[in-house]
């Protein structure tokens, strides 16, 4: 398949440039079709990821995929028209007197490029969408070529209930998605591994377009030196083996104090064997999707236990791409599973002496899209929000903040830029013009600020310099 990527942006361009921006009812009936596709089309698309993943239980394709896609888009619909109102700014008081006024508009910037990945091929491309909608914008979607089956359904489903002026899904290779970054659009959003959104970024340069990137990363877990240890056990756990592991916010290592190291791991083993008892026909555990997946996570394993860490597995691989979850104590900090993100059932466990170890610990490697920390000391809880750097942090928990749909959801450094989510995403795929009026009266004329300059100017310049001092 070569589509014609060029004729589709220009489609969608010429809606965008040559009519009046979406009004907010346009808006809201966009995103009330994007919820009815979701809907309407559940099945289908519950039956595509399955297809993709070969392993992967309908009530985490449901509940990850379709319901939170449908509440990040009642939460734009509940919202959009208060996101849409002029922001009015101040301006200087002697100018605001004689009539003088500021403000910000935000318009669609026009039509936005979605490369979103295959781990939540639904969620991932939709819940970017509400802020797209929302802000007035046409999408042109390249879902990703891992998932074939629920790429084809989307395009399918968005072709029934969407204008290709609108919205338009666009499948193939990682040629076409090469093709697809390249083009001139007015904003992109990637989600990917950090190694790919280099290869968007460089693309996009070529025709100045701003970028969002999500790009997932090494999100680490502190445990601080009071946690509710079981409590804490079977949230690292959920969050680890949700997906698998396949997951951007997944906890990629654990920063334990060293004497709680033997009880920490004693209880994520308790807490995996009572969530998953068996991995052979549990259809709660979902596949590792691919053979190169597989085999990279297998080598990260292989390659740090002949370095000298100490594996501990729970369950037995099966046939059908479940793999076990794998503990990795006494790590090497240098090994490729510390040094690339893993996303995968596998969650090396470091030890500690101070909480100041830790945080250099992290502060010492690129920052992370998520960090979480366990602990009911709050100095201490202080000390790790004061001193790291993430896109986003979960107390006491991993992964939730990603829900709240008033909380910016994006990364820092590596592990990208750009936020979405709520308002944030509203104002992030609109452009933020600032619109100033200017008083009747000839307040530059009165004050002496246009040649020929001459006392006036001489004083008002005095008086700020001196004011200044």
């Amino acid at each position: 398949m070569n589509p014609d990527l060029e004729a589709l942006l220009a489609a969608q361009r010429a809606l965008s440039r040559n009519v009046l921006a979406p009004s907010a009812a346009q808006r809201k009936d966009r995103l009330h079709r994007a919820i009815a596709l979701l809907v309407d089309h559940e099945a289908e698309l519950c039956d595509a990821m399955a297809q993709d993943f070969g392993v992967r239980a309908r009530e985490q394709s449901q509940l990850y995929d379709i319901v939170a896609s449908i509440q990040a888009l009642k939460h734009a619909l509940r919202h959009v028209d208060r996101w849409m109102k002029p922001d009015r700014r101040p301006v200087d008081p002697l100018m605001r007197l004689f009539g003088a006024s500021a403000r910000i508009e935000y318009q669609p910037k026009g039509v936005v490029g979605v490369l979103s990945p295959w781990n939540f091929p639904i969620y991932l491309t939709f819940t970017p969408l509400a802020g797209i909608l929302a802000a007035g914008n046409s999408a042109m979607i390249k879902p990703s070529e891992h998932t074939p089956a629920t790429s084809e359904a989307l395009a399918r489903a968005v072709a029934k209930l969407f204008d290709p002026a609108e919205m338009t899904v666009v499948t193939g290779d990682a040629d076409v998605a090469a093709r697809f970054s390249a083009l001139p659009f007015d904003h992109i959003i990637f989600t990917g591994s950090t190694a790919v959104g280099r290869h968007v970024m460089r693309a996009a340069a070529d025709n100045l377009v701003p970028l969002t990137l999500e790009l997932g990363g090494k999100s680490p877990v502190i445990v601080g030196s009071d946690p509710d240890h079981a409590l804490m056990a079977k949230r690292i756990v959920t969050g680890k083996l949700l997906n698998a592991g396949q997951i951007c916010l997944a906890p990629d290592y654990l920063l334990v104090p060293a004497a709680q190291e033997e009880r920490v791991v004693s209880d994520l083993v308790a807490s995996a064997q009572a969530i998953y008892p068996e991995l052979s026909g549990n259809a709660d555990y979902a596949a590792v999707l691919g053979d190169r997946n597989r085999a990279r996570l297998a080598a990260y394993v292989e390659e740090a236990v002949e370095r000298g860490a100490r594996p501990v597995q729970v369950g037995h691989p099966t046939n059908d791409g479940r793999l076990p979850f794998t503990i990795l104590r006494d790590c090497p900090p240098d090994a490729r599973v510390m040094t690339e993100e893993i996303f995968g059932p596998v969650l090396p466990v470091l030890s500690y002496e101070t909480v100041d170890e830790a945080i250099a610990f992290v502060n010492a490697r690129p920052r992370p899209l998520g960090l979480y920390y366990f602990g009911r000391d709050q100095a201490e809880m202080d000390a790790v929000l004061a001193r790291t750097i993430s896109g986003g942090v979960t107390l006491n928990d991993v992964i939730f903040h990603v829900i709240v749909e008033d909380l910016p959801f994006g990364g820092v450094g590596d592990s990208g830029f750009g936020v979405y989510h709520g308002a944030e995403g509203f104002r992030e795929f609109s452009n933020a013009r600032g619109v100033f009026r200017q008083s009747r009266f000839d307040l530059a004329g009165l004050a002496g600020l246009r040649p020929p300059y001459g006392p006036k100017l001489r004083k008002y310049i005095d008086k700020a310099l001196k004011s200044a001092r």
